[in-house]
């Protein structure tokens, strides 16, 4: 039976797949279902469907080869569960290239535009084309939208979004175009409707990034061209020396595949552990005694923190810090370490608060208060179909 009112969500990652079915109650998105599937491509996965109320409805050990063999699991079990056919599906896509800077319907002239701009992310926009032609498929006929991370940062003014490269490149769409944008949307959405006049949010996960809201708008963020800038990540460089790039291509025998797979793959916190990208395991192995893991801990926060004192500086103060993503929400020790870095910009935590997880962790003495809260970017991407459903 068609759900009048249900709008499916589709959020994939590098090797993840997160979903949501959202109904609309007084105005506000409600979530009917979510899940997840994850370790996609790997020998071994798992997903996971809970209900509105968080209970648990399905969990099962399964290898997902590929995104759009996600995809089909997940429609599987929401239907199964009496999820129904939604009204409209909305998808985030990280990158939609210079032509696409705004949320908008699935047309064929913008999957054609969204095509011919994979060499500004052939990480992440062959997979979303993916994910649309087999949501296409499964649903024809229902309306679908695109959801540009990309999108949130259109309002970065053009210091902070030109590159200093000659025009003839900049004319080719290099530029910075930062990333997040739905996590940083949804953490204005909290705010809202008393968004402070100046904010730096740290997302931080497997990718992470963190971004300077002038009342509310984005004014600098740390990823740039694409999601490999900013901050080391998980497996992400971060920003390298461009020296670095011609160096390897000149005597290391990588090619631009070659370099585009360490970069993105194998670099980052796994690369300076020389194992692992998991935070939790990094910290544990630092604190007894693992000295490259120590290393990899210290080079992730200190760059974190060096990128909020600069915000601070482009912003004229800070009124608040938000730590979000998966690491931000739930590393007591990230936070810490980053914290005890800022002092000279007041800021100072309550121990005890921050390793329960408080939603503000800074204590009463701070000048700046700093709060965790959640990302909701399903949540986000609901309401933007919704709103683009409507006209």
């Amino acid at each position: 039976m068609r759900d009048s009112g249900a709008v499916l969500v589709i959020n994939s990652g590098s090797s993840s797949l997160k979903f949501g079915l959202y109904v609309e109650h007084s105005g506000l998105e409600t979530v009917r279902f979510k899940g997840s599937a994850n370790h996609i491509g790997a020998e071994t996965g798992r997903f996971v469907l809970k209900d509105g109320e968080g209970r648990q409805v399905r969990a099962v050990d399964v290898r997902h080869p590929s995104q759009e063999d996600a995809f089909r699991e997940a429609v599987r079990h929401l239907e199964e569960a009496g999820g129904g056919q939604p009204r409209a599906i909305g998808h985030r896509v990280v990158h939609g290239g210079p032509r696409l800077r705004q949320h908008q319907a699935l047309t064929p002239e913008v999957l054609k535009t969204l095509e011919d701009a994979t060499h500004f992310a052939p990480l992440h926009i062959p997979s979303a084309l993916a994910l649309i032609r087999a949501a296409q498929a499964r649903y024809p006929g229902v309306p679908q939208f695109a959801c540009f991370d990309t999108a949130f940062h259109a309002t970065l003014p053009p210091v902070a979004s030109t590159l200093a490269l000659p025009r003839s490149v900049r004319d080719q769409g290099v530029q910075r175009y930062g990333f997040h944008g739905l996590s940083y949307e949804s953490i204005v959405a909290r705010l809202a409707p008393s968004v402070p006049e100046r904010t730096v949010v740290a997302h931080l996960g497997n990718g992470a990034s963190l971004v300077a809201l002038e009342k509310g708008r984005s004014v600098d963020t740390s990823m740039g061209f694409t999601p490999t800038g900013g901050i080391p990540m998980g497996t992400r460089t971060g920003d390298l020396d461009p020296g670095v790039l011609v160096y390897l291509l000149r005597t290391g025998g990588l090619d631009a595949e070659g370099l585009e797979a360490m970069v993105n793959h194998d670099a980052g916190l796994k690369g300076l552990s020389e194992g692992t990208s998991d935070m939790q395991a990094l910290t544990r192995d630092a604190a007894a005694g693992d000295a490259a893991a120590a290393l990899a801990v210290e080079v992730f926060t200190r760059s974190i923190a060096k990128t909020v004192g600069a915000y601070a500086a482009v912003l004229g103060g800070l009124d608040l810090l938000v730590f979000t993503g998966g690491i931000g929400e739930n590393s007591a020790s990230v936070r810490q370490r980053v914290c005890a870095t800022l002092g000279h910009l007041g800021i100072t935590l309550d121990a005890r608060r921050n390793d329960e997880g408080a939603e503000v962790i800074s204590s009463p003495a701070s000048m700046c208060p700093v709060r965790v809260l959640p990302s909701d970017e399903e949540g986000q991407l609901a309401r933007h179909t919704r709103r683009l459903l409507r006209g």
